[in-house]
């Protein structure tokens, strides 16, 4: 077995060696050895509540002792019926069966073999009987008011302790107080009685909690009688007063009773609680004082209690002896008593005999000393019995001592040491075994150790040698015993090997030999390493509220893993396993968190790892930090009438110093309450002189900044006030507003009110025509405001704002360039031309408006166009004007968004800060041909094995003449490849459907439809489509969804005999969206008739509720899906944010749908067109206007109508989903 033994710091190692040194001495029950009690009972009570009563009394020795016993010092017989004795020692039982006092007494055990004979200590056995007041009739008493008496109790004796109470009837106890006191033995004392102390209730109650038993006395009577007569009630008061005066009386003392005289002797033991009490008579009541005759009251072990009746003093010693005295005093006197107390002490040893083991011819010697008062007799016994009897030649008996010369075995007995006083008596037993063997080793061969490296390893060789032997250790592989510093041989027989390395592993024998022979242990040794921690982080600084996290990481040996724990702890005290209950610290293993961390969580953090072999443990400081203490005792001084020096103390930094002070300050100026920032100082500083403003009532506060943040402001300082005095500045930011011409409202900032110095602040406003000679006229105002009417537009003047109050004025101020109101230009711009850019963009140039009639500043120009008619069906248009404006100074300006093959009107205005001019004439200018949007729709409208014919509607804006179209087709079956784009162009613009033929069966096409004029083709409208394949019949396809109600005569729809596929498909749905097909066959005209009135049959009608019952599901289906967020292809994009140009033909497509449009096509889209000519403005206002584009309205905007026209693409497509019904003909 490997057994974990390393040193675990000094004193692990020397508590370790204490305990081997003490059992060193243990004989093995091996060798012959004279007996040894091992386990006796104390004291044993017969609570009648118990099933037994077990006295102990077991023992060891060789040979194997045999027991007997004494009662009340006389043999004792164990086979008396009555009680059950145990087989293996001593003890025996007594069966709680009624017969049980007899067995009352003070029992000895002795135990003894042929070696001698070991008695034990007495064990008494008390049979307490159940205690019981005597039945007695108690008689009534009567006293008059005033008078003194004691109720007696006299509880019945019983198994200690004792508690007694006075209750009524209904259990309350009975108030005690200055005039009412219980003594220890149970009496109650009345000092002097009052009318309301009169009952018949009054009951003594003696409690025995270790026989669970409560006993109660016969209920008393007490009745006063008031002196107080009532017969007269004019003369009561009078009356109770002269009685009251006739009962008063100096103290007399009732307890201690005064027969016993004016002394006391009391004895108490030393160790235990000392009660002294006093309790006087007396009207008025007296009151007790204490104290100790010659000395002091022992302070902090004396109290008094029972409002000072009662002295007690704990654990007392013999300095408590004494006399002590107490003194009851009223008004009129006092009575004394004086308590002599004698402090006397059961025995105790000083000097207790202790066994040992000798050798042949070996010296002894036993001491016996105890002390006690009175002073303890010793009596020496040998083997139980009289010392006198077993004399041996040179041995000396004195009382106190017994000396051995030359012990031989014959010497080998048990000998006993009794001392006693009349408090107690005390035995000891010593063994003395005179043994001559060959040293026996007691621990196991072959035991495995282990050690950590750097700790101190212990090998065992505990052993037991008469004569006294040498112990050796060695190295199996080494002949030498092991010498040097690091290794230490205990007195046990231990080795110890001071700080391990790796190269003591290894075997070890331990040699142990003395006079009569040797013997020899093997052990082995393994050495680990060693368990090491680190706590991170390293001395963490945490600032108040946050959280703190510590990792402690562990590395030990791989075969001491199993074994390792984690603890935490702080400053010495361990962390609860899982940390608090509230959860605001947390241990998870090598972690460990707290939650809004305080103050209090500052400390030292201890990480501690322990495994079956060593422990270590690593810390880390955390400190908390907080924002700073207010700063304290603002005082100012240095008083100016522009500055004071104030000075503070800081406050706690809390672990953070202050980098700096913030000082505020409350004026009279501001709102109450309102503080404000006067000046920041370093942290290192704590005085400031404070420039200050004159005409203010200031009080200071300090505000101390760390790096967690701001403390608390601090008390307010002292009032300082200043003086008043003229301003020292002007006002700032002087400007001009003018809503009419010539007109100039001068405004500027106000001064603050800490700016304004003094009382009666007013501006003082100057202008004058700038570059003018004329004198300033000026004016006075209180407010920041002053409206002037000047004789000429939007001409500059020089203008001052001065501030002035009743003490001066502010310094001169500087003149500031405004200019008088402006009014609208009174011309309009000449414009010289328009020229075509292309067919929705064109330049317009014009001349600027000279400088003298703008009156005012040029802000910029403004074109104002509308459309006229159109140039392709001569459609003459409202005019509905729109604007587009172009800031600063310039002469042209280019007009996007136009409409195509139109004829336009367009003036141009200059407008200023006013507002516009007069317009220009209109003037006249046509946009020219352009492409063609896109057709409005594309559907496949019946589709072959090899034909598919195609309808469309025409572009909502043909911008031109149309001159045909451009349709172009692909294969594009379910792969990434595409096929090769056909061409054919239609140039009968008139007919909007087109047969395509030569197509392949079961084939996949994507069609494009344009539409074109002169200028070009424009963007394609898209569909999709398959052929048929071999043996297929021909497809029609319905342009929009089936109206379950309407009748649908199939017959005229299509050919007699041919069989069709028909699908019922949602509306705008997404992939595969066939919720019902089937095939069916049309017959001929002659089977019209039956099908006129198919709504009215009833497998027809049960049909179409089951299908509208489906739709509805799968609509909410894919409500539900699409309100969940889930992902939707690009088809469901289009259908869910459907481009409004080609929503209304989506609605009405009706083929198969293809999701193709989600796939990358090499060569599609963007690629087929990028030959086309593709005209189409892309043209935006912020390109050629910079003005208020954004605010366009009825009366010239176009900004709405240009962004919504702006084209997106050329490779959209335009797709849709199929849905097909089942008809039968």
């Amino acid at each position: 077995m490997e057994r974990p033994l390393c040193g675990r710091g000094p004193a692990l190692a020397l508590l370790f060696l204490l305990l081997k040194v003490s059992a060193a001495t243990d004989i093995p029950l091996s060798v012959q050895q004279v007996p040894t009690i091992t386990k006796q009972s104390e004291v044993q009570v017969a609570f009648p509540f118990d099933e037994y009563f077990q006295i102990e009394c077991e023992a060891k020795g060789n040979p194997k002792p045999t027991f007997r016993w004494t009662k009340d010092d006389k043999p004792f017989n164990l086979s008396d019926p009555r009680i059950i004795p145990s087989n293996n020692s001593g003890t025996f039982r007594i069966p709680n069966e009624g017969s049980v006092s007899h067995f009352q007494g003070k029992y000895r055990c002795f135990a003894s073999n042929t070696l001698g004979v070991a008695m034990s200590e007495e064990i008494e056995f008390i049979v307490p009987s159940v205690p019981k007041f005597p039945k007695e009739k108690i008689e009534p008493l009567e006293v008059e008011e005033g008078d003194p008496i004691v109720l007696p109790c006299n509880p019945p004796k019983g198994l200690p302790p004792l508690h007694i109470y006075w209750m009524n009837i209904e259990l309350e106890h009975i108030e005690q107080d200055e005039r009412v006191y219980m003594s220890q033995k149970g009496d109650l004392y009345f000092a002097n009685v009052e009318e309301k102390d009169s009952r018949n209730d009054y009951c003594c109650f003696a409690a025995f909690p270790r026989l669970r038993t409560i006993v109660q006395k016969m209920p008393m009577k007490l009745t006063v009688n008031s002196l107080k007569h009532a017969n007269d009630s004019s003369l009561s008061t009078e009356i109770g007063l002269k009685a009251n005066s006739i009962k008063q009386r100096k103290p007399r003392l009732l307890l201690p009773p005064a027969e016993g005289g004016a002394k006391s002797l009391i004895t108490v033991l030393k160790g235990d609680t000392l009660l002294l009490e006093c309790f006087a008579e007396g009207l008025p009541t007296p009151q007790i004082e204490w104290n100790k005759m010659g000395g002091d009251l022992p302070k902090g072990r004396e109290t008094k209690e029972n409002y000072g009746k009662t002295l007690k003093i704990d654990n007392v010693s013999f300095r408590d002896k004494g006399n002590y005295r107490c003194t009851a005093s009223n008004s009129l006197g006092e009575a004394t008593h004086d308590f002599h107390v004698v402090v006397e002490e059961p025995p105790r040893w000083t000097k207790k005999p202790q066994s040992a083991v000798y050798s042949s011819g070996s010296s002894g010697i036993l001491l016996c000393e105890a002390e006690g008062e009175p002073q303890p007799k010793v009596v020496w016994r040998v083997n139980g019995g009289p010392v006198d009897g077993h004399p041996f030649a040179g041995d000396v008996i004195l009382p106190r001592e017994i000396s051995f010369t030359n012990l031989h075995p014959n010497h080998t007995a048990v000998y006993q040491c009794e001392a006693s006083n009349v408090h107690g008596t005390i035995l000891a037993n010593a063994n003395i075994d005179v043994v001559d063997v060959r040293p026996l080793i007691q621990t196991e061969d072959e035991e495995h150790y282990a050690a950590v490296v750097g700790y101190s390893a212990f090998l065992h060789c505990e052993f037991f040698a008469s004569p006294e032997a040498v112990v050796s250790w060695q190295k199996v592989e080494e002949a030498s015993p092991l010498e040097g510093g690091r290794y230490h041989v205990h007195t046990n027989g231990t080795l110890e090997i001071h700080d391990a390395t790796e190269d003591d592993a290894g075997a070890y024998s331990c040699w142990v030999e003395n006079a009569v022979g040797k013997t020899a242990v093997t052990a082995t040794l393994d050495i680990r390493s060693a368990t090491k921690l680190s706590v991170s982080p390293k001395d963490p600084r945490v600032p108040r509220s946050h959280v703190l996290e510590l990792h402690c990481e562990s590395s030990c040996d791989s075969r001491l893993k199993p074994s390792l724990k984690l603890s935490w702890g702080k400053d010495g005290e361990a962390f609860e396993v899982n940390g608090t209950e509230d959860g605001r610290i947390i241990i998870d293993g090598a972690n460990l968190t707290i939650s809004n961390v305080t103050s209090e969580d500052q400390g030292v953090y201890s990480c501690f790892a322990h495994t079956a072999l060593d422990s270590t443990v690593d810390e880390t400081q955390v400190t908390v930090l907080d924002v700073p203490d207010p700063p304290e005792n603002l005082h100012l001084s240095d008083r100016r009438n522009r500055s004071v020096q104030l000075t503070w103390d800081a406050g706690d930094n809390h672990n953070s110093n202050i980098s700096e002070f913030i000082i505020e300050f409350e004026g009279n100026k501001e709102e109450p309450g309102r503080w404000e920032e006067l000046a920041r100082v370093p942290g290192r500083d704590t005085a400031v002189m404070l420039a200050l403003a004159p005409y203010v009532r200031y009080q200071f506060r300090v505000i101390a900044v760390n790096e967690v943040g701001r403390s608390q402001p601090s008390q307010p300082s002292d009032h300082h006030e200043t003086p008043p005095a003229a301003p020292d500045k002007n006002p700032q930011n002087v400007r001009v507003h003018a809503s009419q011409p010539k007109e100039m409202i001068i405004k500027w900032e106000p001064l603050k009110p800490m700016e304004q110095n003094g009382p009666g602040l007013e501006y003082r406003v100057s202008w004058k025509p700038q570059g003018a000679s004329a004198e300033w006229e000026e004016e006075t105002v209180t407010n920041h405001t002053l409206r002037v009417m000047t004789s000429m537009v939007y001409a500059p003047y020089d203008v001052r704002v001065q501030a002035v109050n009743q003490l001066g004025s502010g310094p001169e101020p500087p003149s500031v360039t405004l200019y008088s109101g402006e009014d609208y230009p009174d011309t309009a711009p000449v414009i010289h031309g328009v020229d075509v850019v292309n067919s929705t963009l064109v330049k317009v140039t014009w001349s600027s408006i000279p400088k003298d009639r703008v009156h005012g500043h040029l802000k910029g120009y403004q074109i104002n166009w509308w459309k006229a008619r159109s140039l392709l069906d001569g459609t003459v248009f409202p005019k509905q004007v729109k604007m587009l404006r172009f800031s600063g100074q310039r002469n042209h300006g280019m007009l996007p968004s136009l409409d195509a093959f139109s004829e336009f009107h367009l003036t141009v205005l200059a407008y200023n800060s006013k507002g516009a001019g007069p317009e220009s004439e209109p003037y006249i200018f046509q946009t020219p041909e352009g492409v063609p949007e896109q057709p409005t729709f594309l559907k496949v409208i019946k589709v072959d094995k090899d034909t598919a014919t195609l309808s469309w509607g025409l572009p909502e804006k043909l911008n031109g003449n149309l001159t045909g179209y451009l349709l172009q087709y692909q294969i594009i079956n379910d792969t990434y490849e595409i096929g090769e784009l056909n061409n054919i162009n239609i140039t009968t613009p008139s007919k909007p459907t087109w047969r395509l033929s030569n197509l392949s069966a079961t084939t996949k096409y994507k069609f494009y439809l344009r539409a074109c004029t002169s200028k070009g083709c424009g963007k394609p409208a898209t569909e999709e489509s398959s052929t048929l394949g071999e043996g297929s019949k021909d497809v029609r396809k319905m342009s929009e969804g089936v109206n379950l109600t309407q009748k649908i005569p199939p017959v005229e729809a299509f050919e007699p005999g041919a069989e069709h596929v028909v699908r019922l498909m949602t509306k705008n749905w997404g992939d595969n969206d066939s919720i019902f097909q089937d095939v069916i066959e049309t017959r001929g005209r002659e089977y019209v008739g039956l099908y006129d009135d198919i709504s009215t049959q009833g497998w027809f009608i049960g049909l179409m509720c089951a299908v509208a019952l489906l739709t509805l599901v799968l609509l909410t289906v894919c409500f539900v899906k699409r309100n969940r967020g889930g992902k939707y292809s690009v088809k469901e994009k289009e259908d869910l944010h459907p481009d409004p140009e080609v929503q209304s033909a989506k609605d009405e497509t009706f083929g198969e749908y293809s999701d193709s449009d989600e796939k990358p096509l090499k060569g599609s889209l963007r690629s087929l067109g990028r030959n086309l000519q593709t005209a189409e403005s892309a043209d935006s206002l912020v390109q050629y206007g910079d003005g208020d584009h954004g605010l366009f309205s009825e009366d010239g905007s176009f900004i709405g109508a240009y962004a919504a026209a702006r084209e997106k693409g050329s490779a959209e497509s335009t797709t849709s989903s199929a849905a097909t019904f089942p008809l039968r003909a």
